[in-house]
């Protein structure tokens, strides 16, 4: 049976703003490009237009003229930190699928923030690009909807939080590879004392991690100390104040666990900078297994994310999409993660 295309919402044009505010679309054009010709516009007809613009939703296509009906050869990708060595794979993995259809990738940084993804997603909508990539912290399937209802573009996504019906998503079983990596620690290492250094949770890749860990820690009868939590930022530096909180308690952790490597790694420069010896004084495993993790002494135990698989599928998914070799409904594509024993645990 062959796929059907989702319906999508009909496109605000210029048309529409101009029967809103009462105005022909020549002035609706001027007032958008604050152009006069010679003959000014009163300051109640400009205001009428922009209300009818916010009304509308209208966001104007800066290339539209040249551009309809042709394809762009340029899709986007927004990651969350350009500095964390764990999207460098995913970004040229996706660039290497790229121009194999002779394809350009915009590549877009957030820094975590919805403001910076919702900038990107304003930034898509007014400059056209046949596909998208996201890596999407903050932003809800309605944000999405609206980005695929206003371009058009085919839209890959990385996080299994993410269900959205035209929108193909990649995904790692994080949650499970958190719980065998607790239990590791249990039962072969013996530690009951594991401090997590985890993250807002309006993160849903720290909720997730954070309730795996205590789901480990239940599974083997083990008390949870309030006191064995700390919340960074993702960074070196917010892993390395976790680690120096835990350090000042009367009964430290004796194995500390981190929702991702940089996190980890800076948990482990404290406890060096302390004296204690890793992993004969605590043991430390981090998440994602970034390059470093295995250039750090010692080496960092892990759970590693095959981001490059993560990046070759998710770009894999969207050029279906964007060829018009899938037109279906979304798709969804597990990535195994794999726990990595090294010395630091």
């Amino acid at each position: 049976m062959a796929h059907q295309d989702p319906p999508r919402k009909r496109a605000v044009t210029m048309r529409d703003v101009a029967r809103q505010a009462g105005v022909s679309q020549s002035t609706v054009s001027r007032v958008l490009n604050d152009v006069d010709n010679g003959i000014p516009i009163g300051e109640e007809t400009r205001k009428r237009v922009m209300e009818a613009v916010e009304a509308l939703g209208y966001y104007p296509n800066l290339n539209a003229g040249s551009l309809r009906g042709q394809k762009t050869f340029m899709i986007a990708m927004m990651i969350a930190d350009i500095a964390n060595p764990f999207y460098h794979p995913m970004v040229r993995a996706v660039q290497d699928v790229a121009r194999t259809h002779r394809y350009d990738v915009m590549i877009a940084n957030t820094d975590h923030l919805r403001e910076g993804e919702m900038h990107f997603v304003e930034s898509v909508i007014r400059r056209p690009v046949d596909g998208v990539i996201l890596v999407p912290y903050h932003l809800t399937e309605a944000d999405i909807d609206r980005l695929i209802a206003r371009t058009g573009a085919a839209v890959a996504v990385l996080g299994q939080h993410i269900h959205h019906q035209q929108a193909d998503t990649v995904y790692g079983d994080d949650d499970q590879a958190v719980f065998e990596a607790i239990s590791w620690l249990i039962n072969e290492r013996g530690h009951q004392r594991i401090g997590f250094i985890g993250v807002t949770s309006s993160f849903s890749a720290g909720a997730r991690r954070r309730a795996a860990f205590l789901e480990a820690m239940r599974h083997a009868n083990l008390p949870i100390y309030p006191e064995m939590f700390e919340i960074g930022d993702w960074s070196t530096a917010s892993g390395e104040h976790a680690m120096q909180v835990f350090l000042s308690l009367p009964h430290p952790p004796t194995a500390v666990f981190a929702v991702n490597d940089l996190m980890a790694i800076g948990a482990m420069e404290a406890a060096q900078n302390a004296g204690l010896r890793i992993p004969e004084d605590v043991a430390i495993v981090g998440f994602d297994d970034i390059p470093p993790a295995s250039w750090v002494r010692p080496r960092l135990t892990t759970v590693a994310q095959r981001s490059a698989e993560i990046g070759c599928t998710m770009a894999e998914a969207l050029f279906e999409r964007v060829l018009g070799v899938y037109t279906g409904t979304s798709r969804r594509y597990e990535v195994k993660c794999r726990f990595v024993k090294r010395e630091s645990a």
